[in-house]
């Protein structure tokens, strides 16, 4: 008996000592925050991480968290890649707070965080991101018909009234690339009433309002909420206009990846630029990454890159001198507010941000949606557009007066956040800490392996 017994607690003292040692191992992990001060900012924060095999096995089951050793609050993480190459990365969205905490334990959490979710809608086809239920976006992968376009509380079946005559711009390059018609042919916006996608819609805010528009009925039926398209795209001697749907359209490929965790959702969808639905002249892959939200803001990183597949393929903005690039296109708010910055040329940083703001229909309170450029496009930064009767403030790209040549050897790149917010137009020091935040060396970028 005092042999079992000896044995017993020689037993029990092995598993109290291996639990000691797998919870030494939980090692102190230093932040480094490069002198940013975020305190009043949510962020995403990228950390780097060395993983003992009982941690990677709890990463793999999403059941590690950070614990703040100054304030004891547990921070949901994720991780971007186990032991690969490049090692462990840990992504964490900055915690308000006054005190910024540079001190973490890594521990493992059981506890049931809720998920930012990406999934396939089955009966659409295209790509949902929700949290806790609510529907954050709509990433419109498959072709997007006229009867399927989600309005503002209007449903589905609103007919748009396409007998308006387009001048301007649109009517000059619709006669340019048909020009067997004579200059006085009669054009209605029904030319652009065209089924598409590729692009994100519906958008929503922290309370649940839509924030862009699609297929809206002011003669412009191919705006298309958040979309990333050029009006010149020339291929050898041939301009088609993939801004407007003519001539060249993006298609889905079917590669597709989504992600889903406790931090953030992402999607990576591929497409093939069609010239004449025919040809595919451009690989396009779109990166969304939706993180989860604060009390008052969520952010949303958007990545487009695009290789050329055959030679002679350029892209500029209309009359290489207007709008193309990044557009959108939003919902008519009460109280529009439209604003856009951009330091002084030669600032050090040079910041480049715009906020769109207004009361929006389902929600009684102002909110809005920033767009902050990132330093590394190409470029940078792109000039700002704003068209505030139709509910539009973009970054252009590329230079005024330029066409830019895609390559068939390196991809072009274009980065932006998006942040939604609470409130109106953020005061130039929260600005600012939104832009220092994306623009740092420890921020998450999405790049293509």
């Amino acid at each position: 008996m005092k042999i079992n017994s000896v044995s017993v607690k020689i037993k029990l003292y092995l598993l109290i000592l291996s639990f000691i040692t797998y919870s030494c191992n939980q090692k102190t992990i230093t932040a480094d925050y490069l002198g940013i001060e975020l305190s009043n900012n949510s962020a995403p924060i990228s950390i780097k991480l060395e993983l003992n095999k009982k941690q990677e096995a709890a990463a793999k089951k999403g059941q590690l968290a950070l614990v703040d050793l100054s304030t004891k609050k547990t921070i949901p993480i994720q991780m971007e890649g186990i032991n690969n190459k490049s090692g462990t990365i840990g992504v964490i969205i900055h915690p308000k707070q006054e005190t910024k905490p540079t001190r973490f334990k890594l521990v493992k959490d059981l506890s049931s965080e809720s998920e930012v979710k990406a999934y396939l809608d089955s009966s659409t086809g295209q790509v949902i991101i929700e949290e806790a239920g609510n529907k954050v976006l709509q990433y419109n992968y498959q072709t997007v018909y006229e009867k399927d376009v989600i309005r503002n509380g209007n449903g589905n079946n609103k007919k748009i009234d396409y007998s308006s005559k387009v001048g301007g711009i649109y009517y000059e390059e619709y006669l340019k690339s048909h020009p067997e018609y004579p200059k006085d042919t009669a054009v209605t916006s029904a030319i652009y009433a065209i089924p598409r996608s590729d692009y994100i819609h519906p958008l929503y805010g922290l309370n649940g309002e839509m924030l862009t528009n699609d297929w809206p009925d002011t003669g412009h039926p191919h705006h298309r909420g958040i979309f990333w398209a050029w009006p010149e795209v020339q291929y050898g001697s041939k301009r088609g206009d993939i801004y407007a749907l003519q001539t060249i359209f993006a298609r889905p490929t079917g590669n597709l990846k989504l992600v889903s965790g406790p931090v953030f959702a992402e999607i990576n969808a591929e497409n093939l630029w069609m010239w004449e639905d025919e040809k595919p002249i451009v690989r396009e892959h779109a990166i969304i990454r939706v993180y989860r939200a604060s009390s008052d803001d969520r952010i949303i990183d958007l990545t487009i890159n695009l290789q050329a597949l055959e030679d002679s393929v350029t892209i500029a903005t209309r009359f290489t001198n207007t709008y193309g690039g990044l557009n959108i296109r939003m919902q008519t708010p009460e109280s529009q507010d439209i604003s856009y910055f951009t330091d002084e040329k030669n600032s050090e940083p040079l910041r480049a941000w715009s906020d769109f703001n207004g009361i929006f229909k389902g929600n009684s309170s102002t909110s809005g949606l920033m767009v902050l450029q990132h330093k590394g496009n190409p470029e940078y930064p792109g000039v700002w557009r704003d068209y505030p009767n139709l509910a539009w403030v973009q970054p252009t790209f590329p230079t005024p007066d330029t066409r830019f040549q895609l390559s068939t050897n390196q991809a072009l790149t274009l980065r932006f956040r998006l942040i939604i917010h609470s409130g109106g137009k953020p005061n130039v020091d929260v600005s600012k800490k939104y832009w220092d935040a994306y623009n740092s060396s420890s921020t998450p970028l999405q790049y293509l392996e």
